[in-house]
């Protein structure tokens, strides 16, 4: 039997993988335009495009409009242990199982982001409110300092929770931040649940957290729910990309798992 052929395709993307490796094409530059990259190598323009879309879907590069495939940087793959203990800091509030390590700094990218926008369904939903309502929503982009950008964060408050506590709005909300105004406001205490999926991106994310459109996205929501209303007051999404994180989870053994294994009596 003879070995398969390795389509060109494949072969192309692995040539241009070993030249991002080795610095040929450093971050940040783009590569060769698709067509002369084609008349280079003597194949179609199709398929040096596959190729390329290829080093896309891997998170090695980027589409760009008017301007080619970018090499982007690449961000060491963060191993996450989940828990769901919430935790609490004195000087920065609630501290939720997330991807940062103990005393490791981070980093805004841009200016934290606040307005009223129109709520999207999965939220006006949790907050029983229709769909395009004007919705306090705190946006923020954040990695390890030195890193690229790492998550996309908005936190959404429920118009009602605004109402009774307004600190929410501002751009300093003071020790603790925006959940110690909420609690204090008559809400506590806040209890959470939290929702994780994976999805592909819409094209602001893909621009605000600098990959293709090609990356899946893992995307965590934690419903925060008032002790006063019985309703949800809050909705926290963060949005990562695939290739940054993965999740581990320890698992623990039951009573009937337990080991070594009762012997079972003859009947």
């Amino acid at each position: 039997m003879t070995e398969p052929r390795t389509p060109k395709w494949r072969a192309l993307a692995d040539a241009v993988r070993r030249q991002i490796e080795d610095g040929t094409y450093p971050q940040g530059d783009a590569l060769p335009q698709l067509k002369p990259a084609a008349e280079a190598a003597g194949v179609s323009y199709e398929t040096m495009r596959a190729a390329y879309k290829a080093l896309e879907s891997e998170g090695l590069v980027r589409s760009v409009k008017r301007t080619g495939f970018l090499v982007l940087e690449a961000p060491g793959r963060r191993r996450v242990t989940r828990d769901t203990t919430v935790t609490r800091d004195p000087a920065r509030g609630y501290i939720f199982p997330a991807a940062a390590r103990p005393d490791e700094p981070w980093q805004v990218h841009g200016r934290p982001f606040r307005a009223l926008v129109p709520a999207p369904a999965e939220v006006a939903r949790h907050f029983g409110i229709e769909p395009g309502t004007e919705t306090l929503r705190r946006r923020r982009v954040t990695s390890p300092a030195g890193e690229p950008p790492f998550q996309l964060v908005d936190t959404w408050i429920s118009p009602a929770a605004v109402e009774d506590a307004p600190q929410v709005a501002e751009a300093s909300t003071g020790p603790g931040g925006y959940l110690d105004r909420l609690e204090e406001a008559g809400h506590g205490p806040i209890g959470w649940e939290e929702t994780i999926r994976a999805r592909m991106p819409d094209r602001e994310e893909t621009q605000l957290l600098a990959i293709s459109t090609a990356m899946p996205i893992v995307e965590t929501t934690i419903v925060g729910t008032s002790a006063q209303t019985s309703r949800p007051i809050e909705v926290t999404i963060r949005v990562i990309p695939a290739d940054r994180v993965e999740l581990v989870s320890k698992l623990q053994r039951a009573r009937t798992a337990r080991w070594p294994v009762a012997p079972v009596k003859p009947t």
